[in-house]
């Protein structure tokens, strides 16, 4: 399983922990040290399209009119702290944020 996270997101750090707690094991990725792969970019938003985008973000407030304007994919290249996390990958696709329905999948 792997997880993109941002080590200061709270709710990242509850699903890390839960995922601990679980006995899940998971390889992390820091999206603002390690980035996000181009062939993880193009999953994701094959899954979710424009949803994969946090556009509650600080990242995405900072952002020009004109930066907004660029595609999804273009955008997690640039700027990847804009992925909607934690992103996890299990179960054969790509799963976002840390609700309760998420959380069953990767629980259980």
């Amino acid at each position: 399983m792997r997880v993109y996270c941002l080590k200061t997101c709270d709710t990242c750090r509850k699903a890390l922990k839960a995922m601990d707690a679980a006995g899940i094991a998971y390889d992390l990725r820091d999206v603002r040290g390690d980035g996000i792969t181009g062939a993880d970019i193009a999953a994701i938003l094959a899954a979710h399209g424009e949803a994969a985008i946090n556009r509650a973000s600080t990242t995405w407030r900072g952002l020009s009119e004109a930066e907004k304007a660029l595609g999804p994919g273009a955008l997690l290249a640039a700027h990847p702290t804009l992925l909607k996390r934690p992103a996890i990958n299990a179960a054969g696709g790509w799963l976002l944020g840390w609700k309760p329905d998420i959380q069953a999948k990767v629980i259980g």
